[in-house]
C-alpha cells in the first residue's frame, strides 16, 4: 500500500502510540469529541503530514494510470515496415495505445535509415513522406479523395449514393457479409486498405473480432476525417486501431505478416489493380484472406467492342481502370497468386474474396 493510501486508512481509524497495548477504545481522528479528550501533550502528534491529509480527497478521486496491454503494444510496434525496403521499423519513442500517442512518435527503418513521422491522426508511411521539395501527384481518381470537401462529404451522402446507383447493401449489411468471408482468420490482424474516412475501420475496431486494425489510405484528409469521427464517439477502442497513410501499390508491411485485407468500394479507383492486388498478396500470410467490394462490368457495358474504348477513356481522364467483369476479377486474383475466388453480387455491386494459398 502506498503512502497516500496508508494515510487515508490511518485518518479513518487508528490507535495512537500511547494507547497501543492498552485496554482503552481506539479513537478516530476524524471524530471531534474524542479528539478533544486527547491529552494536550498528544494533540500535536501527527500521523500524516497536514498537506497529505488535506489533499487526500484529490488523490482518491484521481483516475489510475491506464494499464498498458503489452500484447497489443507489441502487435502495433511490429506490424509496420519500411515501404522502401520492407525492413522492420524502429520506434524512436515508445507509443501508447491511443491514436493521440502517435503524435509524439517517429519511426526509422533499420536498413535504409529513412525516418517516418506521426501526426495527430496518422503515421505517414508513403515513400515520399516527409520530403521537403519532391512530391508526386497521383491519378485524378486518387487525388480527388485528397480534397477536404470530398473527405467531409464521403460519409455524409457520397457513400450512401452507392446503394441506389450500384446496389451496395450499405455498411452494416456489407459488414455482415465481410464477416462471413473472414471467419477463418477472426482474432488476427486486418488491413482496411483505401479505408477513406474509416467507415469500416471503425466497425472492425469496435467489433472486437480482430487483434489489430490498420486503417490505410493515401488521402491524409480522409484519415483526418476518420480521426474526427473517432473523437466524437464515447469509449471508442482506439487501442485496436492504427491509421496509416500509404500507397496501395507499396504497402508498409513485411511479407506474410497480415491475416486479412479489406478494400471497400476501392478497387475501381486504383490506378493499377494488378499492382495493388500483387502487393496485397505479398503481405498476406498463407491462409490470409482478401475481401473487396467494387462495381462490376456487365450487361451492355461488357460488350467487347465497347469495353476497350470505354476503359481507355476512363484511364486517360481519371487514371482509373474501373469496371472489371466477374471473370476479370477472378483472373486478376489468380494472376496475383490468390486462390479460391468467390463472389456475391447485387446489381452492379460485387463482393469478392480470395485466399493466399497455404504452404505445404
Amino acid at each position: 500500500m502506498g503512502a497516500v493510501g496508508a494515510c487515508n486508512n490511518l485518518s479513518a481509524a487508528v490507535l495512537l502510540p500511547s494507547q497501543r497495548g492498552c485496554d482503552s477504545i481506539p479513537r478516530r481522528l476524524n471524530v471531534v469529541k474524542p479528539f478533544l479528550s486527547i491529552p494536550e501533550t498528544l494533540r500535536s502528534f501527527r500521523l500524516c503530514p497536514p498537506e497529505v491529509r488535506a489533499s487526500s480527497t484529490s488523490f482518491v478521486e484521481a483516475k489510475p494510470e491506464p494499464v498498458v496491454d503489452e500484447v497489443k503494444l507489441n502487435l502495433r510496434n511490429k506490424i509496420l515496415s519500411c515501404p522502401i525496403c520492407y525492413e522492420p521499423l524502429i520506434w524512436n519513442s515508445q507509443p501508447g495505445l491511443s491514436l493521440e500517442s502517435l503524435a509524439r512518435c517517429s519511426l526509422q527503418c533499420q536498413k535504409c535509415r529513412k525516418l517516418y513521422s506521426g501526426n495527430e491522426s496518422h503515421i505517414d508511411l508513403t515513400v515520399t513522406g516527409g520530403g521537403k521539395v519532391y512530391g508526386e501527384s497521383k491519378a485524378a481518381s486518387t487525388e480527388i479523395f485528397r480534397l477536404p470537401l470530398v473527405s467531409f462529404l464521403y460519409e455524409r451522402g457520397w457513400r450512401q449514393s452507392f446503394s441506389f446507383l450500384g446496389g451496395f447493401p450499405g455498411p452494416e449489411k456489407e459488414f455482415e457479409l465481410i464477416k462471413t468471408y473472414l471467419k477463418p482468420i477472426l482474432g488476427g490482424n486486418i488491413i482496411d486498405a483505401s479505408c477513406g474516412s474509416g467507415m469500416f475501420s471503425r466497425l472492425f475496431a469496435k467489433s472486437g473480432l480482430f487483434s489489430l486494425v490498420v486503417g490505410l489510405d493515401f488521402s491524409e484528409t480522409m484519415l483526418e476525417q476518420c480521426y474526427e469521427f473517432i473523437k466524437q464517439e464515447d469509449n471508442f477502442p482506439d487501442e485496436n486501431l492504427i491509421l496509416v497513410r500509404a500507397d496501395i501499390s507499396r504497402l508498409p508491411f513485411a511479407s506474410h505478416t497480415v491475416d486479412a485485407v479489406h478494400a471497400g468500394a476501392a478497387l475501381h479507383c486504383w490506378p493499377s489493380p494488378s499492382a495493388a492486388v500483387a502487393e496485397i498478396s505479398r503481405v498476406l500470410k498463407p491462409g490470409g484472406i482478401f475481401v473487396a467490394t467494387t462495381y462490376i462490368l456487365d450487361g451492355l457495358l461488357s460488350y467487347a467492342p465497347l469495353r476497350r474504348p470505354l476503359r481507355q477513356t476512363l484511364a486517360e481522364v481519371t487514371g482509373s481502370h474501373a469496371f472489371l467483369s466477374e471473370k476479370e476479377l477472378e483472373d486478376l486474383c489468380t494472376s496475383c497468386g490468390l486462390t479460391g475466388f468467390t463472389c456475391t453480387r447485387n446489381r452492379r455491386f460485387v463482393m469478392i474474396s480470395a485466399m493466399k494459398p497455404v504452404e505445404l
